[in-house]
């Protein structure tokens, strides 16, 4: 009986997330899709905590920015933008849209998820977006703590040819991600490259074409969750 009005709560909320925000075409709309932004997208939140954090010479990282703050970006000379989130009609990506054609910055969408792993085609994707995008780029996800934390270790170690060891940092508490939550797969998929690389050094590029299985890493680490909060 609890489970299903929980869940009743739950459909009535993601009803209303959904009934506005997707339309900033008229004044009237604009104002709804902002309301959007900053209270459903938690924008509100955003207006002076940016999780803003240089990766490497001209790369940088940072949580959603507003219109406001993509302007600022562009006055500190930003050329691109990497949105980590994936394309949506909703308020936050509508006024990215339009704020980075109008200021002449360029868009890159691609869709990674905090809880679970990439495809091998979608960290290849990613990794063609390292090498092409126009610098200094910004990349970014909702609150700039997991998604953007993993592109970052990505960049490190893909492009930089970081050691994994400092590539992980870009997953911690400085940035306010939980390792301790569903979240922390992303920490696990990287450790796993960690151990491989001791075993036996691998580049990571080549442990990722040749090694790296996102069904078995998740298989792995719900497998240790489950031991963990059975002991």
């Amino acid at each position: 009986m609890f489970a299903k009005f929980v869940k009743t709560l739950e459909d009535k909320e993601r009803a209303w997330r959904e009934s506005f925000g997707d339309d900033i075409s008229t004044p009237e709309k604009r104002r709804q899709a902002q309301r959007h932004f900053d209270w459903v997208d938690h924008g509100v939140l955003r207006k002076l905590w940016t999780n803003f954090y240089p990766v490497a010479d001209g790369v940088f990282r940072s949580n959603q920015p507003s219109a406001k703050r993509l302007l600022k970006l562009s006055e500190m000379g930003m050329k691109s933008v990497l949105n980590l989130r994936g394309t949506s009609p909703y308020s936050y990506h509508l006024f990215e849209v339009e704020a980075c054609r109008e200021l002449g910055l360029g868009l890159t969408d691609i869709n990674l998820s905090a809880t679970a792993l990439p495809s091998l085609a979608t960290l290849l994707e990613l990794e063609c977006h390292f090498k092409t995008l126009e610098r200094p780029f910004v990349m970014h996800c909702k609150s700039g703590a997991d998604r953007a934390g993993f592109a970052s270790a990505l960049y490190l170690l893909l492009i930089k040819g970081a050691p994994i060891e400092v590539a992980q940092k870009q997953l911690g508490l400085k940035y306010l991600h939980i390792k301790a939550s569903s979240k922390g797969i992303l920490d696990f998929c990287l450790e796993t490259y960690r151990l491989a690389n001791a075993a036996a050094p691998i580049a990571f590029r080549d442990w990722m074409m040749t090694a790296y299985d996102p069904v078995t890493i998740t298989a792995a680490f719900q497998a240790r969750s489950q031991r963990r909060r059975a002991g």
